[in-house]
């Protein structure tokens, strides 16, 4: 497994081929659909957002309340498809990476190979297991969409497998 930290760079990004399985540790931010629209909004009106964008890594994820003594409850990938319409913007605005689950749009394949970004998959089914690799959160924004607002985590050896490169290939062809 290789092992990468955040931010990421595009050196990094390029050192990546679609089914690499990795070890990321740093900071992500978590975002799904509504926290999408808001920043896609924003974006589109000349507004500020509330995250720096620049090679970061999104996670499209709404995580559960921290049962006692744990940094955050179960957080397992949300399906990507629903943030389609909203990710080749963000990847212009310098977002390096996504994390998620399945198959991506053709339109975003595109944005990720201009961008050159990365489109991670992280494994579905295992929200649980998946918290164990968190050790710290903190709200950002939009705490009124409850779990679906923007979360900041810090991550220590995080399990992935990118699922589409910087070049375009992607696992499912």
């Amino acid at each position: 497994m290789k092992k990468i930290s955040t931010p990421l760079t595009v050196q990094m990004i390029n050192s990546l081929k679609s089914g690499d399985e990795i070890l990321l540790t740093g900071t992500i931010y978590t975002a799904r659909d509504q926290a999408h629209k808001r920043l896609s909004d924003a974006i589109k009106k000349g507004k500020k957002i509330p995250v720096v964008l620049r090679d970061q890594i999104i996670y499209y994820c709404g995580p559960t309340a921290a049962p006692r003594g744990k940094a955050i409850g179960s957080c397992g990938p949300t399906t990507s498809s629903r943030m389609d319409e909203f990710t080749p913007l963000l990847l212009s605005k310098g977002l390096r990476g996504m994390i998620g689950k399945g198959r991506r749009s053709e339109e975003v394949i595109k944005a990720i190979k201009k961008h050159k970004a990365v489109y991670f998959l992280a494994y579905a089914g295992c929200g649980a297991l998946i918290s164990k690799f968190i050790q710290r959160v903190r709200l950002i924004a939009y705490k009124d969409l409850g779990p679906e607002a923007i979360y900041r985590l810090e991550v220590k050896g995080l399990p992935l497998i990118v699922a589409i490169d910087s070049r375009g290939r992607s696992i499912y062809n």
